[in-house]
């Protein structure tokens, strides 16, 4: 049982292994299919009366993959017939894959008897890539394309698309699409336009980018100091209290996120935010500003 969320490659994963057993073993029968297909012959051998016979091409298997097994909660029937194949296939030493949204002990609406099977093998996580695999994966598909991008081009892609794969590669394709049709180098601002028309923050539209240029204005200070080593309290606070907001109004992770202030750990965004928390708790000027600085970014979100 391979469980993930959405667009990490569990599809493509099992799909490899069915084609890696093929190659080793010509005449094994593998067989892939999702489960709303394998409800969808239940129905047509149901609505036939050949019930025995879709039962039996699938005891036949010497591999099933089933994709997506938790698309057959509160589907009782199929649940009974899939049980008895996976009884068959189990007592016959076949092999079972399945792919999953999350692990067994988490699936609703199907019955115990089955969940208790589907913990009898190997159940593995898959996990949102990493930092330095989202680096191999843009470089591998550059590669791919035979295109060459900047260092800060490939860093910025891969601290800000933190989510899954799938998102990263349509935002790669994005990239080439728009460098090749405006005819322009693919630079640093190009993949933030380009991530600014696919990315979406959470219920709002403003970026880290905008989030730094308000602070900035707000407390008289250059933007790019937002992202020095400068340690003047000034630019300390404004630095702060843009990373406070950054977290408090975009999906970036806390990685991204001091990524964009200068390439800061976690740690230092954690400290920011728990700084600008207390501060607004024993200074009634410091929560007025940060109160004002809300009303204009909650502008820009109505916008």
């Amino acid at each position: 049982m391979l469980y993930g969320g959405v667009g990490l490659g569990k599809t493509h994963l099992v799909q490899a292994i069915g084609n890696e057993i093929k190659r080793k073993v010509h005449n094994s029968f593998v067989l892939y299919v999702s489960s709303e297909k394998f409800t969808n012959q239940f129905i047509d051998a149901l609505k036939n009366n050949k019930i025995q016979e879709f039962q039996n091409f699938y005891m036949q298997v010497d591999i099933l993959i089933i994709d997506d097994v938790q698309f057959l909660s509160g589907k009782e029937r199929t649940q009974e017939i899939f049980f008895h194949i996976f009884n068959h296939l189990h007592q016959a030493g076949k092999q079972i894959v399945m792919t999953s949204d999350c692990p067994p002990r988490d699936l609703k609406g199907l019955e115990e008897r089955l969940l208790s099977r589907f913990k009898w093998g190997l159940t593995a996580d898959l996990q949102t890539p990493d930092y330095e695999t989202r680096v191999a994966i843009i470089q591998r598909k550059m590669q791919a394309d035979g295109i060459s991008i900047p260092d800060n081009v490939l860093e910025y892609l891969a601290y800000s698309v933190d989510t899954n794969i799938r998102e990263l590669e349509g935002v790669l394709i994005s990239l080439i699409a728009h460098a090749s049709l405006n005819k322009v180098e693919i630079d640093l601002e190009l993949a933030k336009q380009t991530l600014k028309n696919i990315v979406q923050d959470i219920e709002t539209e403003v970026g880290i980018d905008y989030i730094q240029k308000t602070v900035a204005e707000y407390f008289k200070v250059e933007v790019g100091s937002l992202k020095d080593k400068i340690r003047k309290k000034e630019i300390v606070i404004a630095r702060q209290v843009a990373m406070y907001f950054s977290k408090e109004y975009t999906n970036h992770s806390l990685k991204s996120i001091g990524y964009h202030f200068g390439g800061r750990d976690h740690s230092t965004v954690i400290h920011a935010v728990q700084s600008v928390n207390d501060m607004i708790d024993t200074n009634a000027g410091f929560k007025t500003s940060v109160e004002e600085l809300k009303k204009k970014l909650k502008m820009q979100i109505v916008q």
